[in-house]
């Protein structure tokens, strides 16, 4: 099975790029991702959910990780592209407001 994400890192900044469906089933992978992403402590993420289909708690719990844990090393975190499904359940859990969509 491909990696649901593809990462480019710029400098001191990574671009994330998520595609396809982020759930128990791909979620597992991306977390461990977001860990070295992390540890880099990255100056700047741009996390793209353009190409997100569908995500469900395990996506969002990733993601979440992702935001807590760029913003704890002092990093900024920009997600965009959110749409459809996705943008639904970050509206409903109010985490557009969290993440500025």
């Amino acid at each position: 099975m491909a990696t649901p994400y593809d990462i480019e890192n710029i400098g001191t900044e990574s671009n994330l790029k998520v595609r396809g469906s982020l759930d128990i089933n791909t979620a597992p992978a991306l977390a461990e991702e977001i860990d070295r992403i992390i540890a880099a402590k990255p100056t700047k993420v741009v996390c793209d959910l353009s190409g997100l289909d569908l995500i469900d708690s395990s996506g969002v719990a990733a993601l979440v990780k992702l935001y807590k844990g760029v913003r704890s090393t002092g990093g900024a975190i920009q997600i965009i592209g959110a749409r459809d499904q996705p943008l639904a359940i970050f509206k409903l859990l109010r985490m557009d407001k969290v993440f500025n969509l």
